[in-house]
């Protein structure tokens, strides 16, 4: 398990203050460990995740969003550390916004403007320049904060060229700490510059009156020449010949600059146009500006020239002008189908997208940009999850036998290492190279997921910023377009939610054609079918997909994308659940049914092999591989609560119980292959083999049901498996009716030829219980029955198995005796000889029924009438107790308690 990483931390930003919208970069620790970590990102109370670049671990970019707040912090949220901190904080500055096509003005203090064009030799007014201390005093900057002062003078100002100037508010920041000494030198120095304006003023009336008073006195001495003369009213006066001279004067300058007058003309015409086109240069330039910026990619500078050239040139009447301008709207128009070309281009980034969307936007292009660019991301999505379907087949046909898994081999990697022993460790060897091996479902489930993952959250995201507006510009905004936008964005809800769930319904349906065919309908297996699957995948492999699955299922819920969406996934996780429960509980019969192939006969000091410790581990490696696929994960159910489902892994349990006994019943029937040249010895040797294994097998089933049982039972409750106890129940059930069979196979292999030898042995050289001698002792019959007996005991001493066959012996002698029509005196004697002893000998392993026989066969006997004849016979007992001593130890355990079946 992977150590947890510690949560974000912003240390630094950069610029630290600043208008909305104003790029920033953030820095720090931790930021995430990709773009698909960052979940959240807040600045002064805004999201700001939609805008954010993912840089690195120690960086992000992004743009500060219209905040309430004007001061807050910086708030980075990752999927792999949680919700960040932050030790530093932005300062959102709120300046009046002024557009593109909005009038603004500043107040422009005309009386002291001086036009520098003027003769330079004349002089230049006090009042034209402006002092930057007009005081004249030293400037001390004082502490109040410039918030304070708004608040303090609101609607004034402190620089004295504003029309709202405020002297105290210029006091207060420039002088608050100056001496009143100080302050009255800055008195006088602004009455010297008040009388310098005056002065000043003065000085241009003053420089003209010399010139006036010269032109006054010309023309006065003009005047009295003229009345002197007294010529004034005379024909061809002074005046009169003057006028004349002036004319002809004229009439020659005409003459002699005709030529040149006409050039000045057709200069000044020509400087006149090229005035306009000076003047106007602009819009003349502009449709090769556009051309030339539109190949650089500038789209921000041809929308601000085309916006500008818009609001001054779109209703214009000059010919010329229009002409232009139509030309530019030609250009704009080009730009427009290139724009929207580049929009419904695929692949693109979402960077790219809301870039083309918001230069159409702003080029007020027809219909609804982001709508069709949804709509074509949506059929995009679609056709990559198709293509990837198609891909995979094709490549399961073209590829065939080495693209499919060997099942065996998969389940080398998670099967028992060898030779399992009996309380062992279990651990699942892992293959490196197990990706490349992995069947093509597996590496289509996670192809699949990879196409929905990558593509669906830049799907998502585009349509949050559809609907709230961020698409779009200023301009967008101030020209109505956005709440259009903005409404038909909320028409279209129903449409978009209508796409999401076609993504989730074919992400599910094509799973479903891969994995769990049979839950589709005919029409939808031939639209999402086409898999073969004829090698069934293996629980580990299902397991990976349910794996994979949940982690799309994840990915697409960080996105807020609403639950009901994506239900059908959920749907999917729980069928692929249920289908890994039986698959592996299919599987895990395949392998129990091969267990008996791994049988060595190896037996340890309880009498048992390793066959029950491998079916032990193969049933809890089987229930370890399953604790992933059963794990509930955030809403999921538990399937087992389900009651199909539990009814179905409660059979599918019971089977393997039964074919691991199956097992156990066909290793009591294997035959040994085992030459040997003697058929005799052949045959014998295989007989005791055969004894040997059964008895190995009753063994291994009293251990199976003492304890294997009992632990899987506790394993399977520990996993959820509420019907462990009818599971165990049945299978102890079908234990037993195979140990009765077994014990009753190996009984009478056992205790016939004990049984078949005693009639022979009694009746050996004709003897007969009619004409006998008196007994001497207990019989070669019953001793060699003995001895038989005891090499039973030798070789696994159970009273169940002994006492069997002690009843089978007893209920033979019954017989026998019963059979004997007559005894005589002697006979009787003989025969409850043998019969007493037989009954002290192996008095620890009676049974009731083997008692009743004995009493049976008693019974058949005459009575012993004479005390001799008693006398007699305790003595023969204890002469055979003696003879037999150490044989009749055999039959004494040190503590014993029959077992009554």
């Amino acid at each position: 398990m992977s150590r947890a990483r510690q949560p974000p931390l912003v240390t630094g930003i950069s610029p630290n203050e600043g208008a909305p919208w104003t790029k920033v970069t953030i820095r720090g620790e931790n930021l995430g460990t990709g773009p698909n970590d960052l979940i959240g990102l807040s600045i002064c109370g805004h999201n700001c995740l939609l805008t954010a670049e993912w840089i690195s671990a120690s960086k992000i970019v992004c743009r500060v969003g219209p905040a309430k707040d004007d001061k807050g912090e910086i708030i980075v949220t990752t999927k792999s550390g949680g919700q960040g901190t932050s030790t530093v904080s932005f300062k959102l500055l709120k300046p009046e916004r002024i557009g593109i096509l909005d009038q603004s003005a500043v107040w422009v203090d005309e009386l002291n403007y001086y036009d520098m064009r003027t003769d330079r030799n004349k002089g230049i007014s006090p009042l034209s320049l402006r002092p930057a201390n007009p005081l004249g005093i030293d400037i001390d900057k004082g502490k109040v904060p410039l918030k304070d002062l708004e608040n303090m003078f609101p609607g004034m100002s402190g620089d004295f060229t504003s029309e709202n100037f405020s002297a105290t508010w210029y006091l207060i920041e420039n002088h608050s700490s100056t001496g009143f000494e100080h302050l009255r030198m800055a008195v006088g120095n602004l009455k010297k510059q008040a009388s310098k304006k005056n002065e000043g003023s003065l000085a241009y009336v003053k420089g003209g009156l010399s010139t006036f008073f010269e032109a006054q006195d010309a023309l006065a001495a003009i005047h009295q020449k003229l009345e002197s003369d007294g010529t004034e009213k005379v024909e061809g006066s002074m005046t009169q010949r003057l006028e004349n001279v002036l004319n002809r004067a004229s009439e020659t300058a005409d003459t002699l600059f005709q030529e040149v007058l006409g050039r000045k003309d057709k200069a000044d015409s020509t400087r006149n146009a090229l005035n306009v086109l000076q003047r106007f240069k602009f819009l003349f330039n502009l449709p090769l500006n556009i051309e030339r910026n539109i190949q650089k990619g500038d789209y921000d500078v041809v929308i601000n020239d085309y916006e500008k050239a818009k609001s001054l040139f779109g209703n214009t009447e000059v010919p010329v002008f229009k002409k232009v301008y139509s030309e530019v709207e030609t250009r704009i128009e080009a730009l427009r189908k290139l724009l929207m070309d580049k929009l419904l281009e695929t692949p693109s980034t979402l960077h790219d997208q809301k870039r083309y969307i918001r230069y159409l936007s702003d080029l007020h292009a027809p219909g609804d940009p982001a709508w069709q660019c949804i709509v074509a991301q949506h059929k995009w999505i679609l056709q990559l999850m198709q293509n990837c379907k198609e891909d995979f087949i094709k490549e399961q046909k073209v590829g065939g036998v080495g693209l499919e898994l060997d099942r065996s081999s998969a389940m080398n990697r998670i099967s028992l290492p060898a030779p399992v022993k009996r309380g062992g460790s279990f651990q699942t060897p892992k293959d490196d190279s197990w990706h490349y091996k992995s069947p093509q479902q597996v590496r289509f489930v996670e192809k699949l997921s990879d196409v929905v993952i990558s593509q669906l959250p830049n799907f998502w995201k585009l349509w949050i910023s559809y609907v709230n507006g961020s698409l779009f510009s200023e301009t967008g905004e101030k020209s109505g377009q956005v709440e259009k936008l903005k409404k038909n964005a909320r028409q279209r809800q129903n449409d978009f939610k209508g796409m999401i769930e076609e993504v989730t319904r074919r992400l599910v349906q094509l799973v479903r054609g891969a994995l769990l065919p049979s839950s589709l309908t005919e029409l939808q297996l031939r639209q999402y079918g086409g898999w073969d699957t004829k090698t069934p995948l293996s629980g580990a492999w299902l397991t990976q997909v349910i794996h994979t699955v949940r982690l799309s299922h994840e990915a697409l819920s960080a996105l807020e994308i609403p639950n009901d969406l994506l239900q059908v996934i959920q749907d999917l996780l729980q069928d692929l659940r249920v289908h890994c429960l039986l698959t592996t509980l299919q599987h895990t019969e395949e392998d129990v049914k091969r267990l008996a192939e791994k049988e060595d006969w190896v037996v340890d000091n309880e009498g048992i092999t390793s066959l029950p410790a491998q079916f032990e581990q193969c049933m809890v490696q089987m229930l370890q591989s399953l604790k992933e696929p059963m794990e509930c994960k955030l809403g999921e159910i538990n399937i087992l609560n389900l009651d199909v489902v539990q009814d179905k892994a409660c059979e599918q349990c019971i089977s393997i119980m039964k074919v691991f006994i199956k097992c156990l019943e066909q290793l009591s029937i294997k035959t040994d292959g085992d030459i040997d040249t003697s058929q005799k010895r052949r045959k014998k040797k295989g007989k005791e083999l055969e004894e040997q294994r059964l008895l190995i097998i009753l063994s291994n089933c009293q251990y199976l049901e003492r304890h294997t049982f009992l632990n899987l039972a506790e394993h399977l409750e520990k996993n959820g498996f509420t019907s462990a106890e009818k599971i165990i129940r049945v299978s102890i059930e079908a234990l037993r009716q195979l140990d009765e069979y077994l014990f009753e196979t190996y009984i009478e292999k056992k205790s016939d030829p004990i049984v078949g030898s005693l009639e022979p042995g009694i009746y050996a050289g004709y003897f007969d219980w009619k004409d006998c001698l008196p007994p001497t002792g207990v019989r070669s019959y019953l001793k060699e029955a003995l001895v038989s007996i005891i090499s039973v005991h030798a070789e696994e001493l159970v009273t169940r198995v002994l006492s069997k066959i002690i009843e089978a012996v007893a209920e033979e002698m019954s017989r026998l005796m019963q059979c004997v029509s007559s005894f005589s005196k002697n006979g009787a004697l003989q025969a409850r000889l043998e019969i007493s002893a037989l009954l002290d000998a192996i008095e620890p392993y009676l049974t009731s029924e083997s008692r009743t026989s004995f009493k049976q066969a008693l019974e058949a006997l005459p009575q012993l009438q004479s005390g001799a004849d008693k006398k007699l016979l305790e003595e023969l007992l204890n002469k055979f107790k003696s003879s037999m001593k150490l044989q009749l130890n055999c039959f004494k355990p040190a503590s014993f308690q029959p077992i009554k079946r």
